[in-house]
């Protein structure tokens, strides 16, 4: 009799328990862990790479320190491949990726995006004595991207649209794959971002390459990513990068990486959200 007089007792009890549990967030479990879980692409230099010592470092990668440090706790930066920053949220294998992820409604039925937090343009690498000019120059020569990134799609979509289709075009499974493989000559030219082509422009392997024109009226604006459920832990990651550019720290970490405080017209894109 004791029992059955104790179970509404117990199941109010349960009730509670589980409506603590229900209404706890990402953001309440990534304090509550004391280690942010955060994911970047680590063959994308400046925005991330390894260092000297094999550590994870580039513009991304302060980002993620800057967040950990924002929420009083540990940074744990974990390297993806471009195919890896989606599923490794819907695994749980990351609470956030700061990777350089192109905002399109397509894959916002996926995953949450916060407000931009960069800005780059998609640029044509290509091997001395190519002579391209325009981005039309591309249907006569071997063509490469990393595969799943934007630069990719809107290629593609652009040789689709002036008839040339995918014949000459390779897909490669990284960025560093891509690079290797137009030093490999195994494509003439690839489509990546003006910061990437910058920063190999100044290694001995690819200083005498030539950086081309750009994808025709398109900018690539990007947002950290997250459980597209997380509506709470969205928030605070809009706050926070309201609060690098206010801080200062936008400014201070593009000097870092780029050698310059960030563009005026960047801020304001970013400032606008567009």
């Amino acid at each position: 009799m004791k029992i059955l007089k104790n179970i509404p007792v117990m199941a109010a009890a349960l009730t509670v328990l589980f409506s603590v549990n229900a209404t706890a967030d990402q953001l309440d479990t990534v304090i509550t862990r004391g280690t942010l879980n955060c994911g970047v692409v680590l063959d994308f230099p400046p925005m991330g790479y390894f260092d000297k010592n094999n550590e994870p470092a580039g513009f991304d990668v302060d980002y993620c320190n800057d967040l950990a440090t924002a929420l009083g706790v540990k940074s744990n930066v974990l390297n993806l491949t471009w195919g890896d920053r989606i599923p490794s949220l819907i695994s749980g294998k990351t609470d956030v990726v700061v990777g350089s992820t192109s905002d399109t409604l397509e894959r916002a039925k996926s995953v949450g995006f916060t407000y931009p937090y960069f800005v780059f343009k998609f640029q044509v690498f290509s091997k001395p004595g190519k002579n391209i000019n325009s981005f039309d120059d591309l249907k006569k020569i071997k063509v490469g991207a990393a595969l799943g990134t934007t630069y990719e799609t809107e290629y593609l979509a652009y040789a689709e649209k002036k008839g040339w289709g995918k014949g000459n075009y390779t897909a490669f499974k990284s960025e560093n794959d891509a690079f290797l493989g137009l030093y490999q000559g195994k494509v003439d030219a690839i489509i990546s971002t003006n910061t990437n082509i910058a920063t190999k422009l100044q290694s001995k392997e690819f200083k005498d390459y030539v950086a081309g024109p750009f994808v025709p009226n398109y900018d690539d604006v990007v947002g950290l990513i997250t459980k597209r459920s997380e509506v709470s832990w969205i928030n605070y990651l809009n706050l926070f990068l309201v609060h690098q550019i206010r801080d200062g720290k936008l400014d201070e970490r593009y000097n870092k990486h780029f050698g310059s405080d960030a563009p005026a017209d960047l801020i304001q894109a970013l400032r606008d959200n567009k």
